[in-house]
């Protein structure tokens, strides 16, 4: 498949993925709606595992399994994390500083590289990697400086209204940290895996992480209705499609510095969506900081090459 189609595919279908699952997540009544998009993912990526198993010929074993589960864990904690922030913050807020993780790795990278690693990094690395950190914690300043007559008054048209929360923030900036540390502690171990087994490893961990919140959820005799559970499973096949064709975007390695980037934006795409379907405005120094963020992102996928 063309590269560029490829990268427009999974934009697409990762800031739809970041749609449906706020809109899932974000009812004020059902308090384990982030739960229930777990079990989602973990159906949707239960079946693609089995895809790729019995049809896709990819390998797997107990050990493989064993070996990735410390990654598995953290992107699935992270993620979980991600939903429950879903129901405090606009989407349009949330998606860039989740979206920052690349930052982060850098950051790790230098930690635990030292002096060595840090000269290593060109100087438009260590730009984007600033860039992203002052628009995150710019976000930060502004939804906690915010004057809540002036937040009232433009979640006035909102689809949901938004109250002063140091969650709004913390839980995003959760799922940013512990993505980065799955993605830092992924380059580590797929020294030792084959990719394609590995991602079936995290799919069958998730599925694990599924049923087990379902089993849960039984327990404590939640209802599924067909209306509330529809868009975790769109968001849920979003996710698993946007990265099926990320990685035959990535692929081509000719054109990964092109691809890349284009794919990294997708949270801006995200923002669109919530300005346009979910009714969210934002103020300028709002979309100031997701601006600078942004670019962080972009330069950074650039350099991911």
């Amino acid at each position: 498949m063309n590269w560029f189609l490829a990268s427009l595919i999974a934009l697409l279908f990762w800031s739809g993925s970041d749609l449906f699952s706020k809109i899932g997540c974000c009812g004020e009544k059902d308090k384990t709606a982030h739960l229930k998009m777990v079990v989602a993912v973990g159906v949707v990526m239960g079946l693609h595992a089995a895809y790729e198993i019995f049809l896709g010929g990819v390998e797997i074993s107990l050990h493989v399994i064993w070996t990735y589960l410390p990654v598995s864990l953290l992107y699935i904690v992270s993620m979980a994390i991600g939903y429950v922030g879903l129901r405090y913050i606009e989407l349009s807020v949330s998606s860039p500083i989740c979206n920052s993780s690349g930052a982060l790795v850098a950051v790790l990278t230098v930690i635990f590289g030292g002096m060595a690693a840090l000269r290593e990094l060109s100087p438009l690395v260590l730009a984007a990697v600033v860039l992203v950190c002052v628009g995150v914690v710019g976000l930060g300043v502004v939804e906690s400086r915010e004057d809540d007559e002036l937040r009232a008054r433009r979640q006035e048209h909102a689809n949901r209204k938004y109250a002063k929360s140091w969650l709004a923030i913390a839980l995003p900036v959760g799922y940013c940290l512990l993505d980065a540390a799955g993605t830092f502690a992924d380059s580590l171990v797929l020294q030792k895996l084959n990719e394609d087994s590995a991602n079936v490893a995290y799919e069958l961990t998730f599925l694990a992480a599924g049923i087990c919140c379902l089993i849960y959820l039984l327990i404590r005799r939640e209802k599924f209705t067909f209306k509330e559970e529809l868009p975790k499973y769109i968001g849920a096949t979003c996710e698993t499609v946007g990265q099926f064709f990320y990685i035959q975007a990535i692929a081509d390695e000719a054109h990964v510095m092109y691809s890349a980037p284009i794919i990294a934006a997708y949270c801006v795409l995200s923002t669109v969506w919530g300005r346009v379907f979910l009714r969210e405005k934002l103020s300028w120094k709002h979309y100031l900081m997701i601006g600078l963020t942004v670019i962080g992102i972009v330069f950074l996928g650039i350099c991911d090459v």
